[in-house]
């Protein structure tokens, strides 16, 4: 068994990009930082579709062509009828290995002096007993029950996480907050256009969500539809139903090389996401983007900020909810704010029945290919719910465009 000491500044649940960039910030700041994954290996199961943008992603680390699939040059939105909308932003994006994207974010957290320690599934937080912050968690390694104490415990252990909810934070949510997903890997699909991510909208084909293909090579792709989760189960559908429904009328030749499935936070970030000694990041913070569902610069940028707050409560010896909560603060000034507008956008949006987005389409088919701008579809929308049109005002502001 790998040397644990017993206690570390930091301890941090869960080595997906929000935890290995946590650990690696908190590590090269002088602080001794244990990173725990329950997985036996780091990057697996791939639970995602593996596509981001490459601007924040560059803050962090350089982009290296091992864990790159597919470069990505803009996206195409099919409407109910099919009209594509084509929204051209070439090196915008990429679609990852994951697998070796999230084991090469640990080994620079490893190479800033973080230790690490897998097949360590934390099982439980330990509280002191006069103040009854969180200070320390028990883990089961090998099969054997372990503990280790921390100054601050970082929850980075998922949408399901357990961290947040044994100490003592509320990490529900209802079923009209998150999307249930499923995903294929395929090989051996026609994929016209590989270097775009294609999104198809419509209410039969995914209500309250929508479908994907984000491509891994020529004829390679992820392929999934994620649902609202109140629309999980009505009719008797779910969203591998509807995955199937849609593999079979656009890649019924193709070969399913893995499959997956899972749910995504759709709603703000919890009520709380500090207590006393911990902090919640990525998606066990609900940190996703309502528009797309997607977390994986956002729990990088999460786990950064985290990191800091971390660094600066333990020199100024106060780990208490109190002045924790400015990563709260921090989080809110550089990505939450934003969120907020573009979960009431979302919401509106979904609303829309199917010949209102196929008119959407119609009008911004019209745009010469390579001048469509996403502004310019936020704008096309919105003008069916005036209303919004405000929030459109606050992400020019906040320079989301």
């Amino acid at each position: 068994m790998p040397l644990v000491k017993p206690e570390y500044d930091v301890v941090i649940v869960g080595a997906g990009p929000g935890g290995s960039i946590a650990a690696r910030v908190a590590a090269e700041n002088g602080l001794s930082v244990l990173l725990l994954e329950k997985r036996q290996e780091i990057g697996t199961p791939v639970r995602c579709a593996e596509g981001t943008g490459t601007e924040v992603l560059r803050r962090y680390i350089d982009l290296e062509p091992a864990w790159i699939a597919q470069e990505i040059n803009g996206g195409r939105i099919f409407s109910p009828n099919g009209t594509p909308v084509v929204i051209e932003y070439p090196g915008a994006g990429v679609v990852l290995e994951r697998k070796i994207f999230d084991r090469r974010l640990a080994e620079t957290a490893a190479e800033a002096g973080a230790e690490i320690l897998v097949k360590a599934r934390v099982i439980g937080v330990t509280k002191s007993d006069t103040n009854g912050r969180v200070n320390g968690v028990h883990y089961r390694y090998n099969g054997k029950d372990c503990t280790v104490g921390a100054q601050i415990v970082i929850a980075a252990d998922g949408v399901e996480s357990q961290v947040g909810r044994w100490a003592g934070i509320d990490t529900t949510s209802g079923l009209r907050n998150v999307d249930v997903c499923a995903q294929y890997l395929m090989a051996d699909i026609d994929l016209d256009e590989p270097e775009f991510c294609d999104f198809y909208v419509g209410h039969n084909i995914a209500p309250r969500g929508y479908a994907w293909v984000f491509p891994k090579g020529a004829r390679i792709a992820n392929v999934g539809v994620g649902i609202g989760g109140n629309a999980s189960g009505i009719n008797g559908k779910f969203a591998i139903d509807y995955l199937n429904e849609f593999v079979r009328q656009r890649f019924e030749k193709g070969s399913i090389l893995s499959q997956m499935a899972g749910c995504v936070s759709t709603s703000d970030s919890l009520h709380d996401i500090v207590a006393d000694g911990i902090m919640l990041v990525g998606d066990a913070a609900h940190h996703n983007d309502p528009i797309s569902g997607g977390g994986i610069v956002n729990a990088m940028i999460g786990g950064h900020l985290a990191a800091e707050v971390a660094v600066e409560a333990i020199q100024h010896d106060d780990v208490s909810a109190e002045f924790l909560r400015e990563y709260e603060h921090r989080w809110d000034k550089e990505v939450g704010k934003v969120f907020k507008h573009l979960r009431r956008i979302r919401e509106a949006v979904l609303k829309f029945n199917d010949e209102t987005l196929d008119k959407c389409a119609q009008v911004l088919a019209k745009v010469p290919r390579g001048k469509l701008t996403l502004l310019q579809v936020f704008k096309t929308v919105l003008l069916n719910r005036p209303s919004l049109l405000l929030e459109l005002r606050h992400l020019i502001a906040a320079g989301w465009f």
